[in-house]
């Protein structure tokens, strides 16, 4: 049986990967472009909100809702076209489903991961 350090300890590894991952290019002094600066905005946001959430749970309908923000604005701003539309819609998900969990209006069994 697994216990609560031994996910936490995963979820900081899986953050700090997410990080390097998204400064790798940097380090590897590749041509920086809009593909690259907008991978690299949405990794490093979504490794901060595991921190966040990590240590905080309460907090993860408001950075849940914080990352739809994020993933559909830098991904519509950044991105070529077909690109921009799905990352826009994905984000607008995201963010449909923080505001019904704030309502509680999803399902119980998705609930669950917003009210712990």
């Amino acid at each position: 049986m697994a216990n609560v350090k031994m996910f936490k300890l995963l979820g900081i590894m899986l953050a700090l990967i997410l990080i390097v991952w998204a400064i790798s290019p940097f380090l590897k002094h590749q041509p920086i472009t809009n593909d690259i600066m907008a991978t690299a905005i949405i990794l490093i946001l979504i490794a901060i909100a595991y921190f966040i959430i990590l240590f905080n749970p309460s907090w993860t309908k408001a950075v849940f809702f914080f990352e739809g923000i994020v993933i559909g604005v830098s991904g519509y701003m950044l991105l070529s076209h077909p690109y921009n539309l799905e990352f826009l819609v994905v984000g607008l998900i995201i963010i449909v489903i923080a505001v019904l969990a704030y309502l509680q209006k999803l399902p119980p069994n998705i609930l669950k991961w917003f009210y712990r």
